[in-house]
């Protein structure tokens, strides 16, 4: 299993991303959220990518240091979703909180959010 996080698997087409915003279905298992939409033309299994609110973060720095702990907590877990997940995906991942988790807390959360995130879509 490589655990790699390659540009190409990195979600950036404006399209995909306002149809996130538009069409997609979201989960949440607090402070982590993931907003989900199926997306049959791409080539890759899962697009994802991160974001962190400005509203929470007001320094730049901030920011960027929880948007790496997110992709560094995908980058690990992303075996759970290639290994569950039927169809192809565009997602974005977003940190929802003023508390300053540590990366450990972050990626438990991630799990927790992912297996729900496949419960969701297997029940679909």
């Amino acid at each position: 299993m490589k655990f790699n996080y390659p540009k190409s698997e990195k979600l950036k087409s404006q399209t995909t991303i306002g149809l996130l915003f538009s069409e997609g279905k979201s989960v949440a298992k607090y402070p982590l959220r993931i907003v989900y939409v199926e997306d049959p033309e791409s080539d890759i299994k899962i697009r994802m990518g991160v974001s962190v609110s400005k509203k929470y973060f007001k320094k730049a720095v901030d920011r960027n240091h929880y948007k790496r702990l997110l992709r560094e907590a995908y980058r690990l877990n992303k075996h759970i979703l290639n290994e569950n997940l039927e169809k192809k995906y565009a997602m974005m991942f977003f940190y929802q909180t003023k508390e300053k988790l540590n990366f450990h807390e972050i990626q438990e959360k991630t799990v927790i959010l992912f297996k729900k995130l496949i419960e969701t879509e297997a029940d679909s």
